[in-house]
């Protein structure tokens, strides 16, 4: 059953959301610790919201399109008296926060019902959610590997079945990287298109914040009720609401594999599951994304500068309390030369003029999400073509690039990853890519990759 559809029986009285709820809490109860996706359940305040919607269809009211669906958020998004944690031991002297963030709030009115804070990489920075603070997430599918990051609790928690929607954030792939690594759809949706007013940011132009879900329906269900203009984000660039629906009509758009870059330094099942995309699409055109690596390294840089400033005076003051690895990346970028940081911006500002190009002959791209499954928890260094790399950097080398100039994608996952090749039949996912603003043709193709067979979430074996 999709969201909607568990949304659609409460508002039509033939369920009622506190029932849903209590299944939820004491499913959360018990498999939670198996998973360590939860940091906060906040269970007064989801049932308080549930006697709400109740109340509404009781009354005759609608109460939204979320009418008692289940959701939790990452733990760097605002909730109403909590401390927002943002995966560090540093925030815990932080006073609670004294509202919800937008997209919380966004959800709250469409009916959703709030289930907690989930586990996260130490301030967002990481791509394996192995935190020194709260323990490592663990991958629903194979409990001895990650779950990916730094969204790692949002994506294990609705794989895991916990939840059926989860919202998250993307700097560097943070949203695309777990949902391929746990099997479920996510969204980072084009730059600014989302508020991020509530949100605890890492690098502020790079952020994005976006949902997850088991079934691409759910996904665009809380990616329609997420929209909404808010004057407090700064970098949020109004354009008006742009729902997207369920059509998988793809005949007028133009979808190509994209090439170089996104063709090497990874193992066969990620390029394999490209392949199968494609296939499936009727396209075998491979177009080139010009200079990704080095829009990849010009995100590596201003990532760290503009994470370093805003934890700067922290890192003066407080260094033993950070994560080591964390600190160690921060203490990296307080130290990054300036003109390196300026050269960066302006390697980023060419290459996004060039990437943009691409979609003047091309509507959707296909590229890998990960260049590999998820690595064993603990695992440093992984074997990628005949050589041993680093695990944790080179997770994110499919989606920095697109971090780095804003573009909107759906992770998608690929279905019977067995199929594939994959170690342990784990799963593993592919990005759609489009231009700013083009979410709609997103769903389009996301749509007839499900409707062909060939995209869905694996079911968990754990």
């Amino acid at each position: 059953m999709t969201a909607a559809d568990l949304a659609a029986q409460i508002r039509a009285g033939t369920r009622r959301a506190a029932d849903v709820l209590e299944e939820r809490l004491a499913d959360i109860a018990a498999r939670n610790a198996t998973f360590n996706a939860f940091t906060e359940v906040t269970a007064a305040r989801a049932r308080a919201e549930a006697a709400a919607v109740d109340a509404k269809v009781a009354a005759g009211q609608d109460p939204g399109p979320m009418a008692g669906v289940p959701v939790a958020v990452k733990n760097l998004f605002d909730l109403e008296g909590i401390t927002t944690l943002a995966g560090a031991k540093i925030e815990r002297d932080t006073p609670p926060a004294s509202r919800d963030a937008f997209l919380v709030r966004q959800m709250q009115a469409a009916g959703a019902v709030m289930l907690g804070a989930l586990n996260m990489d130490e301030y967002a920075y990481g791509f394996t959610t192995e935190n020194a603070h709260f323990g490592p997430c663990h991958n629903p599918h194979d409990l001895t590997r990650i779950a990916g990051g730094s969204s790692g609790g949002s994506a294990a928690a609705v794989a895991g079945g916990l939840v059926p929607i989860t919202l998250g954030s993307d700097t560097n792939g943070s949203i695309r990287v777990p949902a391929s690594l746990c099997g479920i759809w996510g969204l980072k949706p084009t730059y600014g298109r989302l508020s991020r007013s509530g949100g605890f940011l890492f690098a502020a132009s790079f952020d994005h914040l976006g949902p997850f879900a088991r079934e691409l329906a759910d996904l665009a269900l809380a990616y329609n009720v997420l929209q909404g203009e808010d004057r407090e984000d700064p970098a949020q660039h109004w354009v008006g609401h742009a729902p997207v629906g369920g059509s998988a009509e793809i005949g007028d758009l133009r979808i190509a594999i994209a090439g170089d870059h996104f063709t090497r330094g990874g193992h066969a099942e990620g390029f394999a599951a490209v392949a199968a995309a494609a296939r499936a699409l009727g396209t075998s055109r491979s177009v080139t994304i010009p200079d990704a690596g080095l829009g990849r390294a010009a995100a590596f840089l201003i990532t760290m500068a503009e994470g370093a400033n805003l934890h700067l005076p922290n890192l003066r003051s407080r260094p033993d309390d950070f994560d080591f690895a964390t600190r160690d990346r921060f203490l990296a970028g307080a130290l990054l030369p300036a003109q390196w940081v300026q050269q960066a911006q302006r390697v980023r500002a060419a290459y996004r003029a060039r990437a943009l190009a691409v979609f003047d002959e091309v509507d959707v791209l296909i590229a890998p999400a990960t260049p590999y499954v998820a690595p064993k928890i603990g695992q440093d260094m992984i074997e990628v073509e005949g050589a041993m790399i680093p695990v944790r950097p080179n997770l994110g080398v499919y989606t920095q690039p697109i971090s780095c100039i804003g573009l909107p994608v759906i992770a998608a996952p690929i279905a019977d990853p067995v199929g594939l090749g994959t170690p342990g039949g784990m799963p593993i996912g592919v990005q759609l890519i489009a231009a700013p603003w083009a979410e709609e043709k997103l769903f389009r193709v996301a749509a007839a990759l499900a409707q062909r067979g060939i995209c869905a979430s694996p079911q968990v074996r754990a």
